[in-house]
């Protein structure tokens, strides 16, 4: 009678003897997965710091290039998109890259209006293997134009029209006073901003003051900071300035000009 049971005992330990020896598998098993995929972690870690690390040193060239075409007194911010970089590098080729600059000087004449801020996205961007030039299949660009620059370059103080796509121009000169004209806002040829269908807002409009408004106003005024490759496309006036908005087709920069010179198929 009591023979089965210790056979019963004895076929339990031999149970639990064999699931204690078979548990031991999956956890050496479970260690090399683990131990493979911290590895695999730390080649994805390397590859995309060494990535990084490549296109910053994309981006830094970059920046040079324009703050030297451009005349800008900071270095311009600059950023690669797509990953990975180094393969866009290995083709030749950046995906898309876009490029902010602030303050970008007026010279004399040539360039009589400053950019307060100008965006760039280029894109298919290949350099040439020099320093000298760099190529884009398609560029994009906004600059925007502060009101107080434009009144320095213009000699009246312009501001935001009642109306959209509309500034105010106010002219003054000592013992005759001020007057108050408004204008529409337009893309002209040649990359110029154009002032028509003025009409008198405030004030009397004296000969002086008239004289005044017409220098100011009667001829577009051309945007020169910008690369000269990019078409005018249209102005829009906004709360502290006028946006500009430019585009081009196969753009070749030449960051050795004071205008970042550029050629373009338009």
């Amino acid at each position: 009678m009591h023979q089965p049971h210790r056979e019963e005992e004895y076929a339990g330990e031999a149970h639990y003897g064999d699931s204690s020896t078979y548990a031991s598998a999956p956890t050496r098993t479970r260690r090399r997965m683990l131990i493979a995929a911290v590895s695999l972690l730390a080649v994805l870690v390397g590859g995309v710091a060494v990535d990084r690390i490549a296109a910053a040193r994309a981006e830094s060239r970059t920046a040079e290039a324009f703050q030297e075409g451009m005349g800008t007194a900071e270095r311009p911010s600059v950023h690669v998109s797509g990953f990975p970089v180094l393969s866009q590098l290995a083709a030749g080729s950046l995906d898309h890259v876009d490029l902010t600059t602030h303050d970008i000087p007026a010279d004399g004449t040539t360039r009589p209006l400053p950019v307060t801020k100008l965006a760039v996205g280029m894109v298919g961007l290949k350099t040439s293997g020099s320093a000298d030039e760099a190529h884009a299949d398609s560029v994009t660009a906004n600059a925007f134009l502060s009101y107080a620059d434009m009144s320095s370059a213009l000699g009246v103080q312009v501001s935001r029209g009642n109306e959209p796509g509309r500034v105010d121009a106010t002219a003054s000169l000592p013992l005759v006073g001020d007057v108050t004209v408004s204008a529409a806002v337009s893309a002209a040829s040649g990359n110029r901003i154009a002032f028509t269908d003025v009409r008198a807002e405030q004030g009397e409009l004296l000969p002086p003051l008239k004289s005044l408004l017409d220098r100011a106003l009667t001829e577009p005024i051309p945007l020169r900071n910008v690369p000269d490759g990019l078409h005018l496309r249209s102005v829009t006036s906004t709360e502290d300035g006028i946006d500009a908005h430019f585009t081009g087709r196969s753009v070749t920069f030449h960051p050795d000009s004071s205008s970042g010179r550029v050629q373009s198929q338009s």
